[in-house]
């Protein structure tokens, strides 16, 4: 598929530009700004488009939130599914997938945040579709711990005494939770000491 997408000028003419690129960009405004406080205004001068431009391709502000969304659960989903590809059993998996959290939760990359907890609480409040698209990615993630606590369970990895459910519940407040306070600061060290409090959920 191509990186690129066509748009037609007024004058008739096709304009190209690279809408991986472009949904980058919205990606980062909304992760620093949030969905309410971020204008049409701002999304063209941070994706290098007109507003007409941005209305042609996506529809509206909406659109363009959407489609950054599902390019931001793509891609993390792949980098993540890399990340875990080659742990020898569920413990490991969940040692990786927790790493990988902390990993972004410091430095630049912690101050930045995250866009799918940064948006639920700014969308629940007037658009409850676009709040369920949020909560749907926060479910993708709570399965996938789920899955490899039974993995887990299943090679002997995990404990059978350790209660699924519950523990996915905590570890997935432990993820996001890294996300949420590595806005304030946080040093590698911090979110290296949680990483290891996670895992002894699993003793």
């Amino acid at each position: 598929m191509s990186d690129t997408l066509d748009l037609q000028k007024s004058r008739g003419r096709p304009r190209e530009f690279d809408t991986e690129a472009a949904l980058d960009a919205a990606m980062a405004l909304f992760i620093e700004r949030g969905y309410a406080a971020t204008a049409i205004s701002d999304l063209g001068a941070a994706m290098g488009l007109t507003a007409g431009s941005i209305y042609k391709a996506f529809g509206d502000k909406r659109g363009v939130f959407i489609a950054a969304l599902e390019r931001y659960t793509s891609t993390r989903g792949a980098r993540i599914s890399e990340h875990l590809s080659d742990a020898a059993n569920g413990r490991e998996r969940l040692a990786r997938l927790i790493d990988y959290y902390a990993s972004h939760s410091h430095g630049d990359s912690g101050r930045r945040g995250c866009l799918v907890i940064g948006s639920a609480r700014d969308l629940a409040l007037f658009d409850p579709d676009l709040q369920a698209r949020v909560e749907k990615a926060v479910s993708v993630r709570e399965t996938l711990i789920i899955d490899t606590i039974r993995d887990g369970q299943t090679d002997g990895s995990v404990p059978s005494s350790v209660d699924v459910e519950a523990t996915a519940k905590a570890m997935l407040c432990l993820l996001y939770g890294m996300r949420v306070i590595g806005k304030t600061g946080r040093s590698e060290a911090e979110m290296r000491a949680i990483s290891a409090a996670a895992m002894k959920l699993l003793d």
